[in-house]
């Protein structure tokens, strides 16, 4: 993925599956300090625009980026977030 593919935001239905399913994994982490809350605080409102949506998968760490790619069903929000990932992950 090149810098400007990066930065592009992608469409609307890659993005909202994206966040669906990041907010998911959240709510399923213990929050006795707040720490999960936080980061879906961080993103239920995020808008679809330039990096936003790699930013809501970079806020994973790697173990937690590939739960997320294993939770996407959407065929392009799949294949979307396989470009994001492939250098992390040689995929």
């Amino acid at each position: 993925m090149t810098a400007e593919e990066y930065y592009t935001a992608p469409s609307e239905n890659v993005f909202e599956e994206i966040k669906k399913n990041a907010i998911e994994i959240w709510s399923g982490y213990d929050d006795t300090y707040g720490y999960a809350t936080d980061k879906i605080e961080s993103i239920k409102n995020i808008k679809n625009i330039s990096d936003n949506c790699a930013y809501i998968v970079a806020m994973f760490d790697p173990q937690n980026q590939l739960k997320l790619m294993a939770k996407v069903k959407d065929e392009e929000a799949h294949n979307w977030l396989m470009e994001v990932l492939k250098d992390n992950f040689a995929l």
